[in-house]
């Protein structure tokens, strides 16, 4: 049985609470839902969905790197948007970021849900690793 273990970057956010950034089990790499926080700063990229959606892709791509994954090992993805009016601005947002990654793309999920105050999008990652 492969050993769990803790996935952790200063190229992506701190968890506000007891969870890791991302987690690995074998071929498996959880990513933990991002948000749109830099990381140097610690403050949230902006106050628009585009801004907010580009660093939220970035730091699940550091954690995907730290874990050893990349874009291509990704099989599920889960956003989480705040307003069904940014719907079609996310999925612009996510269109041009897939179109710099090799085929197939993840499947994906998207739910409405409630955030705290100034952010907008939250997503997580599923990997499986050859």
């Amino acid at each position: 049985m492969s050993e769990k273990t803790a996935v952790v970057t200063d190229r992506a956010p701190r968890p506000p609470a007891s969870f890791s950034q991302g987690v690995r089990k074998g071929n498996l790499l959880q990513v933990a839902g991002q948000v749109g926080f830099d990381p140097a700063s610690g403050v949230v990229a902006g106050t628009g969905l585009v801004e907010q959606a580009e660093q939220t892709l970035r730091n699940v791509q550091a954690v995907l790197e730290e874990g050893g994954a990349s874009w291509t090992d990704v099989v599920m993805m889960r956003v989480y948007l705040t307003d069904t009016s940014h719907f079609a601005e996310l999925n612009r947002v996510y269109d041009e970021w897939f179109s710099r990654v090799a085929g197939p793309h993840p499947a994906r999920t998207t739910v409405y849900v409630g955030l705290p105050a100034g952010l907008l999008v939250e997503i997580d990652a599923l990997a499986v690793l050859d």
